[in-house]
């Protein structure tokens, strides 16, 4: 048996940008990305702090340092710039594993940089 537990976030990552005219995803800065653990194609979960809205895509690396967070094709329609993602990516883990797990979280200013919690 294995149980599904939080991996990684992004805590509260702005919106950059948003490209309806995309094939879907959302792009992701790969310094933010590889911080948190979240590998490129990776599915993710994404909960929009604004408007409650909540979608599953997959993440694609940005410019390093870029700060961008851009809502790709699809996903363009649950939200907006300047609006705060949280961006999760979950594992599979034993449970001899998940006794002593803690994910990865980062914690995003308005800039899209780490902070301390």
């Amino acid at each position: 048996m294995t149980v599904t537990l939080l991996r990684a976030k992004l805590h509260r990552i702005r919106v950059t940008e948003a490209c309806l005219d995309y094939t879907g995803s959302l792009t992701v800065d790969l310094d933010l990305m590889e911080a948190a653990g979240i590998f490129p194609n990776e599915k993710i979960l994404c909960a929009n702090v604004e408007n409650g809205e909540r979608f599953e895509t997959y993440a694609i690396s940005g410019p390093r340092g870029s700060g961008v967070c851009c809502l790709n094709g699809a996903a363009a329609h649950k939200g907006k710039v300047g609006d705060r993602l949280i961006v999760m990516a979950f594992g599979q883990f034993t449970p001899e594993e998940a006794a002593s797990h803690q994910p990865k979280v980062i914690f995003l200013d308005e800039q899209n940089r780490p902070r301390a919690k």
